[in-house]
């Protein structure tokens, strides 16, 4: 049996696994595949029909080598690289964010695993509809009258100083605005009370942020411990 065939069975056997989508994009209201949703079961279904597949990263490409164990005839699938720029993410974190994206794509092609087309996903912004115009007629003036006692300064309720505000889609885009928002509010904080208040005042963003990327969570929360230890040392 050759590499082609042994990679049509695997898709066939992996279509009739029927493994379920967690991945879940809030904003364009669809669900993907996370790399772990499949890949153990691709795993499994390689080791049985004899096939192995290598990841590979250069400057320019990332590789899936899919190998025939038996013969040694193998299928070479491609994605060109591209680079991540995360707030506040260290260059070897955004290196791993692109790893991760590349392997979950390149098993994606080479399994023919279906997933919902995001520009589809996404609802036409609708035009507004224009109100009828109609003229009001305007009423008669009425005397100015003076008041006795001066107007009240009015004064709008503030929201607490740690409350971070997002204004970005449920993407990469929004994560990005968390993480930048984050560290500029743990900079300004000058004790561990101050970084405890951020987190309560803020606990709904960081349960989001978590439910979109807990990979960048979890750097978010390492973040906390790292400043909390500056003010000890």
């Amino acid at each position: 049996m050759s590499v082609h065939k042994k990679l049509m069975t695997a898709r066939i056997l992996m279509m009739k696994a029927k493994i379920e989508k967690t991945g879940h994009n809030k904003f364009a209201g669809y669900k993907y595949f996370e790399l772990g949703d499949f890949l153990p079961a691709v795993q499994l279904i390689f080791e049985q029909i004899g096939l192995c597949g290598v990841v590979s990263y250069d400057n320019e490409y990332a590789r899936l080598c899919i190998t025939d164990v038996d013969d040694g005839t193998v299928i070479q699938i491609t994605s060109p690289m591209a680079s991540a720029a995360l707030k506040g993410a260290h260059e070897i974190q955004n290196l791993g964010a692109v790893e991760t994206y590349q392997r979950r794509y390149l098993w994606s092609t080479a399994m023919e695993l279906c997933e919902n087309d995001p520009i589809d996903a996404s609802e036409p912004i609708k035009e507004p509809s224009k109100p009828e115009f109609k003229p009001v007629p305007k009423p008669a003036p009425e005397p100015i009258k003076r008041r006795v006692d001066p107007i009240p300064p009015q004064y709008e309720e503030k929201a607490p100083a740690w409350t971070m505000t997002i204004d970005a889609p449920d993407d990469v885009s929004w994560v990005d605005a968390m993480v930048e928002m984050n560290a500029l509010k743990i900079s300004l904080a000058t004790n561990p009370d101050q970084l405890k208040e951020m987190f309560q005042v803020n606990k709904a963003l960081y349960e989001k942020l978590k439910s979109i990327n807990p990979s960048v969570y979890a750097d978010v929360i390492d973040s906390f411990t790292n400043a909390k230890k500056s003010f000890t040392e």
